[in-house]
């Protein structure tokens, strides 16, 4: 079902007040040893205008061509490992690009990237937000959309740098979740993945690519259980990792228009038989996780991957990082399918950086967003991250051979459903409630009743 009001347009105070109601639960799936890829952020700004006023005073400089650029301030959470250097090589090209844009980088690391949500919520209200941020696109933005604080930029970023033929439309979608642009993604992050253990698997007389359907996985990791070792690796303390391997087992189970009718329509009373069944099939996946899932991260978990102890473990393609810097041989030690069931779709978890209204700095913003949207820009982003570029025209020479298979399926792709444990497909406060009916999931609770806590997040 749908929320009645689902359609109306927030006030300012109310789409504010729904971010803060989401707070940290609604962070639980992203960053630090817990989240797998360190997406996160929400963000929103401004009051309303179109942008065209609030230029800002504050750090003008005159250039020799007698334009006037205020701050560029680009606020992030990336503090740490791959991805601070990433976006800091993007941000070192862009100020070389223009360096008369008075460029100020705020990293707001921490909390999973609750910290960053915390310190954008708070400016908004206060009204001195940065120029941008780090932020997931789709529908995980409509508090601000609804309210009027993010600004159109179809014509003034879009239009430029062929964006709109490079792109594939689920990433366009997500760049619209109001029906117009409004943020720019920088990369992707796919969440249809199974990653195993090849010595495992084979001493299993397992065949990961000859799995069909979700459970297909049951019946593999029972036979995987019998020859003595964990079926997946996998964590329960926080709920994102069942709630992105049950969004995943529906997507399998199903097709990417159900999914798309369930987590970003909230038509869940007409899909309760296909959510019920996804339900059962990830609650029969927690009979094979390990005996401490409760108490340690996805990372910890993952480990028993590396060391021959786990078969299979569900994950963003973050994961890959791990076996990598473990020296482990791609295509002999490890390797991956796409997840049972989800052939020919890509699920996207993705980082943005949206355009606020009355912006502090309108003209070097409009820079800022059109340079992230570049092919050069995103060449060298998604390499360091370990994510893949979201236009499709980017150079792969830069990446390594795990990412260039993920690329080619991105390019492949037939659809590109929105993650929603990772905040694309549903808003803030529907995301948080969603989150409660997995940790029932977790819990052992009936399917129906699940189900029944799903129908009331929307």
């Amino acid at each position: 079902m749908t929320d009645d009001n689902s359609n109306k347009r927030l006030t300012r105070r109310n789409a504010l007040r729904i971010a803060g109601a989401a707070g940290a639960a609604s962070l639980a799936g992203c960053g630090g040893s817990d989240g797998g890829d360190g997406s996160s952020g929400d963000g929103s700004s401004g009051d309303g205008s179109d942008g065209s006023s609030g230029d800002g005073s504050s750090g003008d400089e005159s250039t020799d061509s007698g334009t006037q650029y205020s701050t560029l301030e680009v606020a992030h959470w990336w503090g740490e490992g791959d991805g601070l250097e990433a976006i800091q090589s993007v941000m070192d090209a862009f100020k070389e690009q223009h360096p008369d844009v008075p460029f100020d980088e705020n990293l707001i690391a921490g909390g999973a990237g609750d910290n960053l949500q915390a310190n954008i919520r708070t400016r908004v209200q206060n009204g001195n937000h940065p120029s941008t941020w780090q932020a997931w696109p789709g529908n995980n933005l409509l508090p601000f959309t609804d309210a009027n604080l993010l600004k159109d930029i179809g014509d003034s970023v879009w239009s430029e740098n062929s964006m709109e033929d490079a792109y594939l439309q689920g990433v366009k979608d997500a760049a619209q979740p109001a029906g117009n642009y409004v943020t720019v993604p920088l990369n992707i992050h796919r969440i249809n993945n199974l990653f195993y253990n090849v010595e495992v698997v084979e001493d299993a007389g397992v065949d990961p690519t000859s799995l069909e359907t979700p459970s297909d996985l049951v019946d593999a990791m029972a036979t995987v259980d019998e020859a003595g070792y964990t079926g997946m690796a996998h964590q329960t303390g926080s709920p994102w990792s069942s709630f992105q391997m049950f969004a995943t087992v529906l997507l399998g189970e199903t097709d990417a228009e159900t999914y798309s009718a369930i987590f970003q329509n909230g038509e869940v009373d007409a899909n309760s038989d296909a959510l019920e069944s996804a339900v059962e099939t990830t609650q029969s996946y927690l009979d094979y996780i390990p005996s401490d899932a409760g108490s340690i991260s996805w990372t910890e978990a993952n480990n028993q991957v590396i060391n021959g102890e786990a078969a299979f473990l569900h994950q963003g393609d973050w994961a890959a990082g791990t076996y990598i810097t473990n020296d482990l041989t791609y295509g002999e030690e490890w390797d991956h399918v796409t997840f049972p069931g989800t052939d020919g779709y890509y699920a996207l978890n993705m980082d943005s950086f949206p355009y606020p209204v009355n912006n502090p700095s309108p003209e070097a913003t409009t820079l800022w967003c059109q340079f992230v949207g570049t092919s050069e820009a995103q060449e060298i982003f998604n390499p360091k991250k370990g994510s893949i570029p979201p236009r499709t025209d980017v150079n792969t020479d830069p990446f390594n051979d795990f990412s260039k298979d993920q690329i080619a399926d991105f390019q492949n792709s037939e659809a590109q459903p929105p993650s929603v444990a990772h905040g694309l497909a549903a808003p803030p406060a529907v995301k948080s409630s969603l989150e409660s009916a997995i940790s029932s999931l977790n819990s052992g609770a009936a399917p129906a009743d699940v189900v029944s806590q799903i129908a009331s997040s929307y």
